[in-house]
């Protein structure tokens, strides 16, 4: 059990994927959970293979294929929840909830060629949707604090803030009642 505090209200209802919309480029995109498919895999290798180095955060996504291969194969696991956001066969988006402790820890990567179009605040959206309806009860995460078009969206979200003692933020968000 760790000492993070997360809010006592439960967030609000998230949409559940497979779903679909159109961003602020007008291209179709499609929110579905991540299935396991070797096509579906590689698709994310070459999403974050083309990754701007500049947009890495926290050193991820990492750099070079087989890091990428390795970090892949950690976070896709059973356990964890990923939602992948799809514009035509290419890979547009990715979320994953990976399990710590007594709550997820929420990592979202948009690529470069797709962002500032409203593609990331659905795949949350998305994401959380996936992770509540499976029973998850409390999401986390970090943000360097000087993203503030992060910060805003994780708020706009539901995120509260509960530690801001460093140069990140971090951030809860509870999806469902404990069960305790």
């Amino acid at each position: 059990m760790s000492d993070r505090a997360y809010p006592e209200a439960v967030a609000d209802d998230f949409p559940v994927p497979p779903t679909e919309f159109s961003d602020r480029e007008g291209r179709l995109i499609e929110l579905r959970p991540y299935e396991g498919t070797e096509e579906g895999y590689e698709a994310l290798v070459e999403m974050y293979d083309a990754f701007d180095p500049a947009d890495r955060a926290q050193g991820i996504p990492p750099s070079g294929e087989a890091r990428i291969r390795d970090w892949l194969d950690a976070i896709l696991g059973d356990d964890c929840f990923n939602v992948v956001a799809w514009c035509g066969d290419e890979a547009a988006g990715h979320a994953t909830l990976v399990p710590d402790d007594d709550a997820y820890e929420l990592a979202i990567f948009v690529h470069q060629k797709y962002q500032r179009a409203g593609i990331g605040t659905h795949l949350i959206r998305g994401l959380l949707g996936h992770g509540q309806a499976a029973g998850v009860t409390k999401v986390w995460l970090t943000v360097e604090r000087w993203n503030r078009a992060a910060v805003s969206l994780y708020k706009k979200i539901g995120f509260e803030t509960s530690d801001a003692e460093s140069f990140e933020l971090e951030m809860g968000l509870r999806l469902n009642e404990d069960q305790e």
